[in-house]
């Protein structure tokens, strides 16, 4: 039993300051009642922190987008992050990007030119999308972490007791509204004291014995003085206290600049380490496909589809011949030249497929053998391919003269 009356107690108690402080809220809103203003260095501290807050969410949110683009994969992390689980593994999209060129290579051929550039760009992909693996992993532990301890951990400590400051800002103004009553109910009252009735009419009389209630409910407020003098050191002090816990915390916001500021740096470091890697494996890619003419590189059908730039014929199979092996060129021009100056024909041996660009040239298959020969007026990098019944123009770089 009495447990129930000190809940019931501590419950009205909890009500009456609760309304206490809606009251003193609602009426410094509409301009009835006065406001402890905080210092200027407080304030300042709470605009930082709350600055702070607010464009660490959004770097912390745009760097989720940068490292998962797809917002389904990332709200399927988020569940099982809640959930205190791990994600299944999946391919990222260039691993996804490779394993369709694998397949696609192995498919058309891995002894193929469009074959083997396939595979080779698909274990390229396959290397960056693990490169891009380490720098999610990496970001996340070294810089997204920390940023998230910040707004679920030290911010919502602070939100904390920036509401209790309000609160004990709104009990302090409270006191002091009380406070100011009182003390002008005991000058009322003490006017009122001073009051005698002059003459002796029933009307003055009533009226006297009218002022003796008032000044009897007056007293009430003027013996509230004390009390609320009390009552205002009290507040006072517990709003003090709670004003210098919120500082502390609040200058503690400059440490958080300093560790994020590491943490960025850890970052800036992943992602350099990321990039690097990338551009280290399209280097190297590059060295590989840089055996295969630049023509083959290119879609021959292009000037089909969008207007291209005027490039001569002979300019492109010039930069195509310079990617060849020397030596091969070098065999391969004098037989060309000896070719070009008799009248007769020779069987050629194609080196790569090559699909033909318009209707006057002939396409090629790697490996197949063609006779060739030269016809007057055509250009020092092209030769008459014949295939059969097929005829065309055929680009001598593709071609390896057979004795």
């Amino acid at each position: 039993m009495n447990i129930m009356d000190f809940n019931v107690k501590k419950f009205a108690a909890d009500a009456g300051t609760f309304l206490s402080r809606a009251v003193q809220f609602t009426e410094e809103k509409l301009g009835q009642a006065e406001k402890t203003e905080l210092d200027a260095h407080l304030e300042n501290l709470l605009s930082k922190a709350e600055c702070t807050k607010l464009w660490t969410e959004k770097i912390m949110k745009q760097t989720e987008v940068l490292l998962q683009p797809n917002p389904n994969a990332r709200i399927e992390e988020f569940v099982y992050e809640k959930l205190d689980r791990k994600a299944p593994s999946r391919m990222n999209n260039p691993e996804l990007l490779g394993q369709y060129m694998i397949d696609a290579g192995n498919e058309f051929g891995p002894g193929t030119a469009y074959g083997n550039a396939l595979i080779k760009c698909g274990e390229t992909q396959k290397r960056i999308g693990t490169a891009d693996r380490e720098l999610i992993q990496t970001s996340a532990i070294n810089f997204l972490t920390p940023l998230r301890n910040f707004i679920e951990g030290d911010y919502k400590t602070i939100t904390k007791e920036r509401k209790l400051l309000q609160n004990k800002r709104l009990d302090l103004d409270a006191a002091k509204t009380r406070l100011k009553k009182a003390k002008v109910a005991e000058a009322r009252a003490a006017q009122l004291n001073t009051s005698q009735p002059e003459e002796n009419n029933i009307m003055v009389n009533v009226s006297y014995m009218l002022n003796l209630l008032h000044v009897k409910w007056l007293k009430i407020w003027a013996e509230e003085v004390t009390k609320s003098e009390q009552e205002v050191r009290i507040t006072q002090s517990e709003f003090d206290r709670q004003a210098e816990i919120t500082r502390l915390l609040l200058e503690g916001i400059s440490s958080t600049h300093a560790h994020h500021l590491r943490c960025l740096n850890d970052f800036v470091e992943a992602q350099m380490t990321y990039y690097a890697q990338c551009y280290q494996y399209m280097l190297d890619l590059q060295k590989q496909l840089g055996s295969f003419p630049s023509t083959f590189l290119s879609n021959n059908n292009q000037s089909s589809l969008t207007p291209a730039p005027s490039v001569s014929a002979s300019s492109v199979l010039a930069s195509a011949s310079a990617s060849l092996p020397s030596v091969s060129n070098s065999v391969n021009t004098s037989g060309f030249s000896e070719l070009k100056a008799s009248s007769g024909s020779r069987k050629a041996r194609v080196l790569y497929d090559y699909d033909a660009a318009n209707s006057s040239e002939l396409s090629l298959l790697a490996d197949e053998v063609i006779t060739v020969y030269s016809v007057p007026g055509m250009d020092s990098d092209w030769l008459m391919g014949e295939r059969g019944n097929q005829k065309g123009k055929v680009p001598i770089t593709y071609l390896e003269l057979l004795n």
